[in-house]
């Protein structure tokens, strides 16, 4: 099978080149994938929706040392991991404060 590129197919973390992607055959695009993801059967998506994330907003927050370090300390996406820390806690609040049907 002829290959659209001479680029070696080596996933890159956070970047992806769409144009390439484009242009590969589907065998070549699973070929990149990883060995631990399943194939999922072809109805795997069917009821999927579309969900767009709510803006972010920058700020200026203090943190504890400690709590900082730990996050941090965890690599890259530290961020974004307390990010869901403080959505889990936001959502179980607002669903203990919601009356029960």
């Amino acid at each position: 099978m002829p290959r659209s590129t001479n680029r070696p197919m080596v996933p890159t973390r956070g970047l992806a080149d769409f144009a390439r992607m484009d242009a590969m055959t589907e065998a070549e695009v699973e070929a990149t994938a990883p060995e631990e993801l399943p194939f999922f059967p072809d109805d795997f998506w069917k009821d999927a929706v579309m969900v767009f994330p709510e803006g972010k907003t920058a700020l200026s927050l203090r943190l504890d040392s400690d709590v900082f370090d730990w996050f941090r300390a965890q690599g890259p996406g530290y961020q974004t991991r307390m990010n869901a820390v403080l959505r889990a806690y936001y959502l179980e609040m607002l669903r203990r404060t919601q009356p029960t049907r």
